[in-house]
């Protein structure tokens, strides 16, 4: 065995960078291209393997490249097809903007967009007066999931442990003889 050199570390490509930068965010270049872009805030591990596949179908490069191995150029070209995925032939029910209220069109948001954009969707909500931004607005569930025994918040009223109640019964009986006596 050579000396420095360890036979379980991965082989580096020449030329490899250690960080990209996609869609505002940096992702590790040791990552292949399905594992990196479900990195990206927006980007689940569904969209992520669909987008490789248009990748590799329409840019002709494959899904297991390193990604940073890649050139600026398949870097930016990979940003176009996270952008508009769906002129690249993927799904329309992976986007997760479907029927824009604005717009009627299906998007997809990824990173600060995507935040921006579920933040002005709860606005509007709260702004209409619906049952469900009456809901945000309390912080109460949305979905229509139970609340009785989930999703409580703030103190606990009316429970109390038996040790405590112990100690407030004694602490009671001490105190009557006390106040008894000064009649």
């Amino acid at each position: 065995m050579a000396e420095g050199k360890d036979p379980r570390q991965k082989k580096e490509d020449k030329g490899a960078q250690s960080i990209i930068r996609i869609a505002g965010r940096d992702i590790d270049g040791a990552l292949s291209i399905e594992r990196a872009l479900s990195r990206v805030k927006g980007i689940g591990m569904n969209l992520s393997h669909s987008i490789s596949h248009a990748v590799e179908a329409k840019l002709s490069i494959p899904k297991s490249t390193r990604i940073g191995s890649l050139s600026e150029k398949q870097v930016a070209d990979i940003e176009n097809v996270i952008k508009s995925p769906d002129s690249f032939g993927v799904p329309k029910y992976l986007l997760n903007k479907r029927k824009d209220n604005e717009t009627g069109k299906d998007m997809h948001y990824v990173g600060n967009d995507l935040t921006f954009n579920t933040r002005q969707d709860v606005n509007r909500e709260v702004n209409n007066r619906t049952w469900r931004g009456f809901r945000h607005q309390y912080g109460q569930k949305v979905r229509g999931q139970r609340t009785r025994s989930t999703g409580r918040t703030g103190a606990t009223v009316g429970v109390m442990k038996k040790a405590v109640k112990q100690q407030q019964v004694a602490a009671a009986t001490k105190e009557k003889p006390a106040t008894a006596g000064k009649k």
